[in-house]
């Protein structure tokens, strides 16, 4: 089990990596998933113990990485993730060139929310709805 924070609010993060046992509360939060903008969690201690017990990490990945998840995503599987679901991609791939996950191994991502609570991304191009479009053209 890995638990996965933005880079501007990792108190679970911080306190897996320095052995802790509780999360001190991270002054300052900022990211653009507001869903993990959690900057002291109730269940600390279980968060913790899940990650360790199963043998996970923890992970903290960057908004760019986030963004660039969530449209990578849409672009490539026709997916509207939230950006809180982008940072567990982030951190998937992250996990991947860091040699903890591999490629082939089989793995769930939860996307726990949905994109549409955000600002939807400028559209380049409209389709005609009268007009047969080039699909592959998109």
């Amino acid at each position: 089990m890995y638990a996965v924070q933005a880079s501007g609010c990792a108190p679970i993060v911080r306190a897996y990596e320095a052995g802790e046992e509780h999360a001190e509360r991270w002054e300052n939060a900022a990211t653009v998933a507001a869903g993990i903008r959690v900057p002291r969690a109730v269940g600390d201690f279980l968060i913790l113990r899940a990650v360790r017990d199963s043998g996970g990490r923890a992970l903290a990945v960057g908004d760019p990485a986030i963004l660039q998840a969530v449209d990578d995503c849409a672009r490539k599987d026709g997916l509207l993730l939230c950006p809180e679901g982008g940072a567990t991609l982030a951190a998937y791939r992250q996990a991947m060139r860091d040699g903890l996950v591999d490629p082939e191994e089989r793995t769930v991502l939860f996307n726990c929310a949905t994109g549409l609570k955000y600002p939807m991304p400028e559209a380049g191009t409209w389709l005609d709805k009268d007009a047969v479009g080039d699909l592959g053209a998109l």
